[in-house]
């Protein structure tokens, strides 16, 4: 029996993809547990992306909200916006009513991971925030807590993340890039996750 983990995403200027990336790795690496990576769609102009600085997308399908059935849980990613989801991805939610009438995603394991500009950029909020979405749907917020060890406290080295789930910092030109150790965490969460995933489904 196959558990079917959905890591969902959206990412302005690479760097969640690069977490998304991991986070699938981790989540296959998990025996009996398939994997697989979607894009929500862009709601900005090309006209606004090639002013933001934005790099082409990348060739990662892109998900109409009535597929997340097909799943057993998800891992959503988002770079924060004033210490809240990115529009982009709330649209995306916003478009799961149909789902939210008939209770579709009930009972389903949901986790998050995140990028922001700098350390107080609203990760662990952008966390907060967010879970609402999974409450309205009676989905179960699966937090990586502090699973991943001594990487948690990590105090040499710059680290995104929090025990709601992986982070980046992306810096104020986005031109820092995700560390070993944010990749690690990352990669991590997968697999913590999709252990869970697997559980809960065989418990059902």
């Amino acid at each position: 029996m196959v558990t079917k983990v959905y890591v969902v995403y959206y990412s302005t200027h690479g760097h969640v993809e690069k977490l998304a990336k991991e986070i699938e790795k981790g989540a296959a690496s998990v025996e009996g547990v398939e994997a697989k990576l979607w894009q929500v769609p862009e709601t900005l102009s090309e006209e606004v992306l090639r002013k933001i600085g934005s790099p082409p997308k990348s060739d990662v399908p892109i998900i109409k909200p009535r597929e997340l059935v097909e799943a057993d849980g998800f891992l959503f990613g988002f770079p924060t916006t004033y210490g809240a989801m990115a529009a982009q991805f709330k649209t995306f939610f916003d478009a799961t009513v149909s789902l939210w009438r008939t209770q579709a995603l009930t009972g389903k394991p949901a986790g998050f991971f995140f990028s922001s500009s700098s350390q107080g950029g609203g990760q662990e909020t952008t966390a907060l925030t967010s879970i609402t979405q999974l409450v309205h749907h009676g989905m179960i917020f699966v937090p990586v807590g502090y699973t991943f060890g001594d990487g948690m406290f990590e105090m040499e080295k710059l680290k995104g993340g929090s025990p709601y789930g992986a982070g980046t910092y992306a810096g104020d030109d986005n031109s820092r890039q995700p560390s070993e150790l944010e990749l690690a965490q990352a990669f991590h969460q997968g697999k913590y996750f999709a252990g869970i995933a697997k559980k809960l489904k065989g418990s059902l």
